[in-house]
């Protein structure tokens, strides 16, 4: 089993105050690590540092670019994907498990086990009534 280091705890906890979501749901999405390092790439490493080292701060008492920063990775959290420039999926498997699908009370279109074109036939009866 891979230990936690201080960057991923420091990175599921600011990710938990960006989302709403709390740590244990950030991680059971699976998907700290890879998006960390999407963050990391992304950002630069100076600047995400310091954007780690803000959380807990609440937004108005951020800079623009470091708002900027924390709107770029709430927004992969929700999507799975990286606002950009340029804009990209990260992966088939982070839109499948993007926060806003579980706020939503959704499963992600086409990536339930019925799968593409499932809404086409009617559903079986419900043996419980």
């Amino acid at each position: 089993m891979r230990t936690s280091t201080d960057e991923t705890n420091s990175f599921t906890e600011l990710s938990a105050q960006l989302t709403g979501f709390d740590d244990a749901s950030i991680r059971s999405t699976g998907l700290v690590e890879v998006y960390r390092a999407v963050a990391v790439e992304q950002l630069g490493t100076d600047l995400f540092e310091r954007l780690l080292g803000e959380r807990g701060r609440p937004a108005a008492e951020l800079n623009d670019d470091l708002l900027d920063a924390a709107r770029a990775v709430t927004f992969l959290w929700y999507t799975g994907s990286w606002p950009g420039p340029p804009p990209f999926v990260v992966s088939p498997d982070s839109y499948a498990r993007g926060l806003a699908w579980r706020a939503a009370g959704l499963v992600a279109p086409a990536t339930a086990p019925a799968g593409y074109g499932s809404w086409a036939e009617r559903p079986a009866e419900s043996e419980a009534r």
